[in-house]
């Protein structure tokens, strides 16, 4: 291999994940470390750590690089991972970038540009365009990210003016880039995806699908592997549209095709041009290390690997600093960790670690391979059981829930599921009337209403009596209320950005609004009164 010494443009556990083959690789290893982020988990598993302005300054990540001298830069997954322009800039420097090339990584991330490559080569794709053309409801989508962000679901006219304003935003600040678009919205769909490798000569293939329909706030929570949706012959149908789509755009390194699956039908949604969060349950039931594989291809080398059928079944859960019923994230300082042995664990922090307000609030992802799905799902409760964490709130309630629910464990949880499963709330009973059958666009469910705990919702934080208070360190965004004015019950007041996700604010009751204490661009401590209100 070519690489002997490698920087990692990203933080936290993908770091330490990257770190960790290198080490074994007998690769030299550089972290690289912001103002607010010295001496994090990240920084004491590497070799050694260079200082940067920020984690999104690539000129500076690039000079970084450069006096470091190593041979190539891996971007990791968020941050910098799809920045074609970041990629560019390491090649000219004469380093190599461990993943696609520039074009292709512009070729992918451009979600409109990217449907209509999938269409072109065959892939079928849902319906996008106008609002009107598609109707309602939609889903308005960020053109140049992904990760959840710049998301927003719309189910009437009303609401499509503030959705488009708050996903340009919230885009503009992942990304950099402003411009969303409209896309029709299935119901109740798995969200299932192709893990792809492919080589510089060429050589593309795919390594089965992961099942991640278990998300919050389009995010993903839990990942497996095989899918329990999905047969032979569907996966190797998927599999093809996936290297297909590869094809089209000349990819290289690894990837991940995601799609939409309703009623045995299938719907390109991206290719992701990096490694994903939850690449270590292909990694389990393949027998492959796909940083390895990266590193490898970067270097030049071919693929000497071809698809293969999943041995076993992998599941994994997001272990976050977040409330487990709302899933606001969490800050503060973690005095007691105690991670589960006999899985696999990528840890992100360590015991005494801070869990900071500017990034993702991820502590440590369990991962749990055996035969069966029954005996990984078992096993990663077990996992859950011993796992404990103290100094801050933790989704970890949550996960033990979520691991024992007869709807998960049935093999039956569609995106909807915490929509029709309020967190932590008792398993229902009654079947459901779509059960093993779901329409494009079809008619919408009984929609749960969120839960409240202590004055927060599952979505939006409802104020507690006569205020309304951050629950957690963030910036003001917006402030949608003056003084006087007479609001509605569950009408946005502020809206609260932390951790690079929006969170609305609403009233709990009709009012009229006292007092507000805030103004847009101010930065607040979690508890901070924003808003008083009287009846």
């Amino acid at each position: 291999m070519e690489i002997r010494k490698l920087l990692v443009a990203n933080r936290g556990e993908i770091a330490a994940r990257i770190f960790s083959t290198c080490d074994r690789l007998a690769i030299a290893t550089v972290a690289v470390a912001a103002p607010d982020d010295a001496g994090a988990f990240h920084t004491r598993r590497a070799a050694e750590v260079e200082d940067v302005s920020a984690y999104l300054d690539f000129e500076n990540v690039v000079a970084a690089a450069r006096r470091a001298g190593v041979d190539a830069v891996h971007p990791g997954y968020g941050f910098l991972a799809e920045n074609a322009d970041f990629a560019e800039a390491v090649l000219e420097a004469g380093l190599r970038f461990v993943g696609p090339r520039p074009e292709s990584i512009r070729a992918a991330g451009d979600k409109l540009e990217a449907k209509r490559l999938a269409a072109k080569a065959g892939v079928p794709v849902v319906p996008s365009g106008e609002p009107g053309e598609i109707g309602f409801p939609l889903m308005v989508k960020a053109a140049a990210g992904g990760g959840g962000r710049g998301m927003r679901l719309v189910r009437s006219a009303d609401e499509l003016e503030g959705a488009l304003e708050s996903a340009r935003r919230e885009a503009a600040t992942g990304f950099g880039d402003d411009r969303v678009f409209c896309e029709r919205y299935v119901e109740r769909p798995r969200h299932v995806e192709i893990q792809l490798l492919a080589d510089a000569q060429g050589t593309t293939v795919h390594l089965g699908e992961r099942d991640c329909s278990v998300q919050r706030r389009h995010q993903k929570i839990l990942e497996e592997s095989p899918s329990p949706a999905v047969g032979p012959d569907l996966r190797a149908e998927m599999g093809e549209a996936a290297v297909a789509f590869a094809r089209a755009v000349g990819y290289e390194s690894a990837g991940t095709a995601e799609f939409m699956l309703a009623e045995g039908e299938f719907y390109f949604l991206e290719l992701n041009a990096r490694i994903q969060v939850e690449h270590p349950v292909t990694e389990l039931v393949t027998g492959l290390d796909l940083v390895e594989q990266q590193l490898r291809i970067a270097s030049g080398e071919p693929l000497a690997i071809g698809a293969r059928d999943p041995e076993g079944h992998a599941v994994e859960a997001r272990l976050y600093a977040e409330d487990p019923r709302t899933f606001l994230p969490r800050t503060g300082r973690i005095t007691r960790l105690r991670l589960p042995a006999g899985i696999r664990v990528d840890q992100g922090v360590e015991e005494g670690d801070e869990i900071p307000v500017a990034y993702d609030p991820l502590i440590a992802k369990l991962i749990a391979h055996e035969e069966t799905r029954e005996d990984a799902l078992d096993t990663l409760a077990a996992a859950l059981r011993e796992t404990e964490v103290r100094g801050v709130e933790t989704n970890l309630p949550f996960l033990r829930w979520l691991v024992g629910h007869p709807e998960l464990r049935a093999g039956e949880a569609t995106t909807a599921f915490l929509d029709e499963n309020p967190p932590l709330s008792r398993p229902r009973r009654a079947a459901r009337p779509w059960h093993g059958s779901w329409r494009l666009n079809g008619p919408s469910p009984n929609r749960t209403a969120p839960p409240t705990v202590e004055g927060s919702g599952h979505a939006d934080l409802l104020g507690a009596e006569s205020s309304l208070t951050a629950p957690m360190p963030g910036v003001v965004i917006r402030v949608l209320a003056g003084e006087g004015d007479r609001v509605e019950p569950r009408q946005p007041l502020v809206v609260l950005e932390a951790m690079k996700m929006e969170t609305p604010l609403v009233s709990p009751y009709e009012a009229v609004v006292r007092r507000v204490h805030v103004a847009e661009g101010e930065r607040v401590e979690g508890g901070a009164l924003l808003v008083e209100l009287e009846e």
